[in-house]
């Protein structure tokens, strides 16, 4: 989690060039321990399209969202918080 922390404190802090390297190494770290299809990975590639957003990156960013809803129900379900979290971003 070091990594994704550190990323968000850069997008805090507006360092946007900063984190989006720290973002995308946190889910390749992710993707390697548990798997491409696992809870963690959809919270790296959320994290990474809330960046690209901010950006003005929405190209970008909307197919990892629909990634990570897709891991998230298949391995949550429909009806987790999480899942809602992913619907309301």
């Amino acid at each position: 989690m070091t990594l994704n922390n550190l990323a968000t404190l850069l997008k805090k802090q507006g360092n946007y060039d900063e984190a989006k390297p720290l973002y995308e190494r946190a889910i390749e770290i992710r993707e390697k321990v548990h798997g491409p299809n696992h809870p963690h990975v959809a919270t790296g590639l959320n994290n990474l399209a809330a960046l690209l957003e901010i950006q003005g990156e929405y190209d970008e960013a909307k197919p990892l969202k629909e990634r990570s809803l897709q891991i998230r129900e298949q391995k949550l379900g429909p009806n987790h918080p999480n899942v809602a979290e992913s619907l309301n971003n």
